[in-house]
């Protein structure tokens, strides 16, 4: 299946077959012969690859790959959305934010809009990508990240805002449907607290019918009811 995603992603990324040919270690004939599913990659191979196209080894060889710019998109228009008083949300919150609404999209239009895959762990469900997008945003600096310790609980809290220095950039990869929904969520979520948003998503069938640490599979927010998607 990763096979098919190959060229799709060389030429995503502007990519000779010779340049990625020599990034992995291989010839130009053996790469061209892995594009079209005559030769396997091998374990070193698939590491490069997945390195060379910012991906992860799990979603080079599911097929499976996501929109990291549409995500990092998602989570910039969250942060747009004065969920605050500061403008910055909590990074359980914010994490729950897209999960929900990956879900939600995928509840009407059987897709995910970003094609992230989300993990269920004990804060979770989280995607796997979140926290590089979350490094990468801020390396850019595209997004500040305060972190700071709560003495009365005894816990650490990371907060995270947009950087002022990029409140100009336009958000070109959602369309006005896709925003809309965005819009409703934050503004159902926007008062509430970072447990709130926790309890409701581990309460959801998604989340209760999983094993700790697996895939959560798309399909299963299809059984919630209407009300429940976000």
């Amino acid at each position: 299946m990763y096979m098919q995603k190959i060229k799709e992603l060389r030429t995503k990324n502007k990519l000779s077959q010779e340049q990625v040919a020599q990034a992995i270690g291989v010839s130009r004939p053996t790469y061209s012969a892995i594009e079209v599913g005559k030769q396997k990659l091998n374990t070193d191979e698939v590491q490069k690859l997945a390195s060379l196209f910012g991906i992860t080894v799990d979603e080079l060889l599911s097929g499976h790959i996501p929109d990291i710019a549409k995500y990092k998109h998602m989570i910039l228009s969250y942060l747009r959305m004065n969920m605050s008083v500061d403008g910055k949300i909590p990074k359980t919150k914010l994490a729950k934010l897209l999960y929900l609404t990956d879900f939600a999209w995928f509840y009407d239009h059987t897709e995910s809009m970003s094609g992230m895959q989300y993990r269920k762990i004990a804060y979770g469900p989280v995607s796997d990508t979140f926290f590089r997008a979350l490094d990468e945003l801020e390396e850019m600096g595209k997004i500040e990240i305060d972190r700071k310790h709560d003495d009365a609980k005894n816990r650490d809290i990371i907060l995270i805002g947009e950087a002022e220095s990029n409140y100009n950039e336009k958000i070109t990869t959602l369309n006005s449907e896709e925003l809309i929904l965005i819009k409703k969520i934050g503004t159902k979520w926007k008062n509430k607290k970072t447990q709130e948003i926790v309890n409701f998503t581990h309460n959801q069938l998604p989340y209760t019918l999983c094993r700790m640490d697996e895939i959560i599979p798309y399909v299963l927010i299809t059984q919630e009811d209407p009300g429940t998607v976000f």
